[in-house]
């Protein structure tokens, strides 16, 4: 019966769900946009969503300046993914105490983990700044002094909010391409500690096998909570002193599940999207950004996997590392194949046709916008796009050395008298506990040499000179010189920068060398990139001219978005892909872990999801214990842990990643493609309960409470 039920409703909601774009600036959210969310199953009004101390969005958080959280009990609790919390629960594990690999419960407020440098982030305010600016002259300005002017107004912004309130932040941001500007005020807590977190195996289930892909078993979350000054209950540096916050909104944790066409929305903090993006724009990043990107990375990952399952104590260095680059390794991958796949270059030049027939009916930006010019200037930079790609996957902090050698050249705080400059000196302190010199020497050594491969010679470091005549073109046998020569390797020295003895440290040529190439990698990108900024940007500003009658969003630049849309599946590879998936799904993956080594899991793991009865976490329409499931929600990096909510405001998942077959969604939203993977709450709830054994939690979430009625 239930699986006839099942069916029915699937079919019923088939015709219903339909993609809905967007990621929506909530302040000015378009009245066609909010009625069709309401006409779609969202049940609240719009104050109730953004005005006043009680709104919807007063939950939801920007976690660490990378991802987005969300605020779900009275004494501050936040959810977010795992792959978030992962630097900082790597930050506490060693050999002896493996949270990462064995997971982490706090029993107590006195257990739970303080974190340097994590933050989280409320938006206060958001307001169109366009007007103001104009009235001051931007569009006076070249493109490249725009950047200082916008910085100066932030300025004396931000210090006029900080008379009224020194808690508050303010930045402003450019949106549609700078043809607007918004000034949004925050509210930042410093003091943010780890309560929970999963083991490895569960948070990031599947590894880069699964990354992407559909169908998902992952438990991607982590709990945090924030911690606030006890007198003015007011944002603090941590302090032992400090309590629990107690927000004027939370989110609920719903119980109920969903079902096909039922109301899903995210709100977050999308990183970046690049939709109005000309078709040359996407060619460049197709061959100048993405091809180089993934080349490297898969270097420097063979590299770092080798050295990481050979030594744990590299494994819990390296964990966080090797999981950053790979997430968009593998995303550059799926990104250029899904740009050839759907032919999206000539759709992109086929709607800038359009957009030429619209010039020349209407005179809108003739002689300002043109295309040919454009083409022209994208070749003209091309190979500085790559070169300067190349460059940072290469020389961009991978290892110790460079970011020291860096460090010297810029960045580095110096200390010791102004007046002296003899007398200045830098220091590195001891973080061997973050980094290995065999694994850094060897990625440093193999990426120096594909780095010379693939760029052209006058984007070559003066060290490649070195490496040929003094060690014969042995990049080891160099990289070794370095590492052991240089006195920026010694922890604790004082390195007197001014002295013709540091001067000439191997490390420090060698870091001169880099800052060198990038100086005419800069150079040369320069000479055209503002040139190509202003014809972008009149596109943009074409665009939204000959769609004036239809409301249009901004592309992501890690500022509030809202998305809106159903649950429901897609064809996949022809067949539907079904919309959630279970425990017996993960059992099959689980029992594959002798071969595939993402599958690696605990004998507790398999015990767990093995069991006979998930009450009462199993969905009442399926009878199933549902993990993870599928919505049309328009999300992208920086989306990661945004909360997914029905229509009435309650919490539903956690989003934690998109598909293989839409990862050119950051250029082109496909309607039939695009999906959201979130974590199931329910499943997040069940490991806290029956593998952490977290009632304190449990009970804080007001979830055995709801259970016991």
């Amino acid at each position: 019966m239930k699986k006839l039920i099942l069916f029915l409703v699937t079919m019923l909601a088939a015709d219903s769900i339909k993609a809905d774009e967007g990621m929506w600036t909530l302040y000015n959210l378009p009245t066609a946009v909010f009625e069709t969310m309401k006409s779609e199953g969202f049940e609240l009004t719009y104050d109730q969503l953004y005005n006043g101390d009680e709104a919807l969005k007063n939950c939801v958080v920007n976690f660490g300046d990378f991802c987005s959280g969300v605020v779900v009990s009275p004494d501050g609790l936040v959810f977010t993914n795992h792959h978030c919390g992962f630097e900082a629960i790597r930050s506490h594990s060693t050999v002896e105490h493996d949270y990462m690999l064995n997971g982490f419960v706090s029993k107590s407020y006195e257990e739970e983990l303080p974190n340097k440098r994590l933050f989280v982030s409320f938006m206060v305010d958001q307001r169109d700044i366009t007007d103001y600016l104009d009235s001051l002259g931007i569009n006076k300005l070249k493109p490249s002094e725009v950047s200082h002017f916008v910085d100066s107004i932030e300025n004396v912004m931000l210090k006029e909010v900080e008379k009224k309130d020194s808690t508050l932040r303010l930045e402003i941001k450019p949106f549609y391409e700078g043809n607007k500007y918004y000034a949004t005020t925050y509210r930042d807590y410093e003091d943010v500690r780890l309560v929970f977190a999963v083991p490895k195996s569960m948070g990031k289930f599947g590894g880069e096998t699964d990354n992407w892909m559909w169908p998902r078993q992952t438990c991607d979350f982590s709990v945090f909570r924030i911690y606030v000054d006890p007198k003015t209950g007011g944002p603090a540096k941590y302090s032992k002193d400090n309590v629990p916050y107690h927000p004027k909104r939370w989110a609920k944790v719903s119980m109920d599940g969903y079902v096909p066409g039922s109301y899903s929305m995210t709100i977050g903090y999308p990183g970046s999207t690049s939709r109005y993006l000309s078709s040359y724009g996407i060619r460049e990043r197709r061959d100048a950004s993405n091809t180089p990107r993934y080349q490297t990375r898969e270097i420097k990952q063979d590299i770092m996997i080798r050295h990481m399952r050979a030594d744990e104590a590299v494994r819990i260095k390296y964990d966080s590392k090797y999981a950053s680059s790979s997430n968009y390794w593998k995303n550059s991958i799926g990104m250029n194949k899904c740009i050839d796949s759907i032919g999206l270059i000539q759709q992109k030049a086929d709607f800038e046709q359009k957009i030429r027939h619209f010039q020349d009916s209407t005179g809108y930006l003739k002689g300002q916008l043109d295309f040919d010019v454009l083409a022209r200037l994208y070749q003209k930079r091309f190979n500085a796009r790559r070169a300067m790609t190349y460059y940072y996957e290469t020389f961009g902090y991978n290892d110790e050395l460079t970011r020291r050698a860096s460090r010297a050249q810029y960045g580095a705080a110096l200390k010791g008298p102004k007046d002296k400059p003899n007398k200045q000196y830098i220091e590195f302190k001891d973080n061997s506990d973050t980094w290995d010199e065999a694994t850094d020497r060897e990625i440093l050594a193999a990426l120096m040499k594909n780095y010379r491969e693939k760029v052209e010679a006058k984007y070559l470091p003066s060290f490649y000179q070195t490496v040929d005549q003094k060690f014969g073109g042995d990049y080891e046998r160099y990289v070794t010189w370095l590492y052991e020569k240089s006195s920026l390797m010694k922890n604790g020295k004082k390195l007197y920068i001014n002295k013709k003895s540091f001067q000439k440290d191997p490390a420090y040529q060698y870091g001169i060398s880099l800052l060198e190439v990038m100086g005419d990698i800069r150079a040369d990108l320069a000479k055209v990139s503002d040139s190509i900024d202003v014809q972008e940007k009149y596109l943009c500003a074409a665009k939204l001219r000959m769609e004036e009658d239809l409301p249009n969003y901004s592309d992501a630049n890690f500022t509030m978005r809202l998305s809106y849309g159903q649950v429901g599946e897609y064809l996949l590879a022809g067949k539907p892909s079904g919309y959630y998936t279970t425990a017996e799904s993960l059992l099959v993956k689980m029992n594959q872990g002798d071969k595939i080594v993402d599958y690696e899991v605990e004998p507790i793991m398999k015990e767990l999801m093995g069991a006979q009865d998930f009450a009462p976490y199993t969905d009442k329409t399926t009878g199933k214990m549902q993990l993870c499931f599928l919505s049309n929600n328009d999300i992208t990096g920086g989306n990661s842990g945004s909360p997914m909510f029905n229509g009435k405001g309650e919490l539903i998942g956690l989003a934690f990643d998109g598909n293989w077959d839409s990862l050119s969604s950051d250029i082109f939203f496909d309607s039939q493609l695009a999906r959201c993977i979130g974590v199931d709450i329910r499943f997040v709830v069940m490991m806290m309960d029956r593998w952490g054994h977290a009632d304190r939690l449990i009970e804080e979430l007001g979830v055995k409470k709801s259970l016991s009625k």
